[in-house]
This record gives structure tokens, sequence and C-alpha cells, in this order.
């Protein structure tokens, strides 16, 4: 079964994601904060993780290279979720270890096509 997290200060984002996502297949769990995110990562790496870029704490990017810092079995495939298409911020993300991006609001076919993709290029 997959692990996939969700970081997002908004608990609406999270609520929304965790309903699309969580299946016989995956178990979805959920940060408000990066610190937080960062914690729950060092107990237990997740399989995906969806960040926003502007968490209360801390940059999407901030996260990411703190993220892909941490000692664990695997790395994770992170997303960057953004409200604003910023192809600076994509190129940062990706070379500190995001595999793609997400624009905000997502719906269903959106967030399900991102995850489809990332599976493709397990």
């Amino acid at each position: 079964m997959k692990r996939c997290m969700i970081v997002d200060g908004s608990s609406v984002i999270r609520k929304v994601a965790r309903r699309i996502l969580e299946g016989p297949d995956m178990v979805v769990i959920d940060a408000g904060h990066g610190g937080e995110a960062l914690a729950m990562c060092t107990a237990q790496m997740p399989d995906i993780i969806v960040v926003d870029n502007a968490l209360p704490d801390m940059t999407g990017l901030e996260f990411i290279t703190r993220a892909m810092t941490i000692d664990a079995d695997r790395r994770p495939e992170i997303v960057l979720c953004m409200s604003q298409l910023d192809i600076g911020t994509i190129m940062r993300a990706k070379r500190a270890g995001a595999r793609g991006h997400l624009l905000k609001p997502f719906d269903r076919p959106q967030l399900l096509e991102r995850f489809r993709q990332l599976q493709m290029a397990a």
C-alpha cells in the first residue's frame, strides 16, 4: 500500500486531496506545517508528497530540500503545489528533487492524472 502525505496550510485543501486519493491502495496522511511534515517524514518517509509552495513556516522549496536530506530507505516522489505558475520556482524545485508540479485549485481529474504520471515515470 502506498503512503501519500499532503502538506498544506489549508485544512480544506488537505481534506479535498485526502477524499480524492484515499482508497484501498493508498493511505493519506497530512500536515499543516513544514516542520510537522518533516518530523513525520523522519519517522516514516511516505512514497509520495504533495507540498504547497507557501507553507506557514517555510517555502515548498525549503521543504523539498530538507526532505531530500532525510536518511530514509527510499526517496519520495514530490509534487509542488502552486497557486500561480512560476517556471523559475518549478525548475528550482525539480533541481531540489521534485518530480512535478500541480496548480491550485485542482480537481479530481487533475490530481489523479498527476498521480498516474508519477506512477508511469517510476
